[in-house]
């Protein structure tokens, strides 16, 4: 059986330099990254509506990994799509009914995830408030893993590389030997 193909999905404003994301795809082998015409004012449906097209070229099965906005874009995929999915870390979700800008998003979904899923919080994420975070992982039956004091996880929260988000997706079954030294 063949690696399944790991989707990287950014949230709101992209994933930068640096960042655990964009680190991740240029070093992992099997990555598809989504792109949106629009970081900035995103709507929910072009933005679904990219993460589908994204799976349906992937090859076989996929491990999605989503940060902030982009969890709750996996949330809103048709059930067609989510099919495709073997698994998804969904890290430091997004709340798009507290912020304007994201309201497109909103209502999130509050339903089971038909696979297996694990989703990151931190205890002082600016974007979304851990309770929230862990009713959502509540909802769509992921394993929670709540980190303490690890900001919105990403470059300006000190997360580069992030080994312990690759030692989660691979055990999601995605083929995470990285094209170089992990640091402990």
């Amino acid at each position: 059986m063949s690696s399944p193909t790991v989707i990287i999905v950014p949230g709101w404003r992209n994933s930068g330099a640096g960042h655990w994301q964009s680190l991740w795809t240029e070093r992992l082998p099997h990555v598809l990254r989504v792109e949106q015409d629009d970081w900035v004012s995103p709507l929910k449906r072009a933005w679904v509506q990219r993460l589908t097209d994204t799976i349906e070229q992937a090859p076989g099965p996929v491990v999605v990994v989503a940060h902030s906005l982009g969890c709750i874009a996996t949330t809103h995929l048709p059930p067609e799509v989510a099919a495709r999915i073997q698994g998804a870390l969904l890290v430091a979700p997004a709340d798009p009914e507290r912020r304007g800008v994201l309201a497109d998003f909103a209502p999130v979904p509050y339903q089971k995830l038909p696979y297996r899923s694990v989703l990151v919080a931190s205890s002082n994420d600016p974007f979304c408030p851990v309770r929230l975070a862990g009713a959502y992982a509540r909802a769509w039956g992921s394993e929670f893993v709540r980190l303490n004091d690890a900001g919105h996880i990403n470059v300006d929260s000190g997360h580069g590389e992030w080994p312990l988000g690759l030692a989660l997706l691979q055990s999601l079954g995605a083929n995470v030997t990285p094209a170089w030294p992990v640091a402990a």
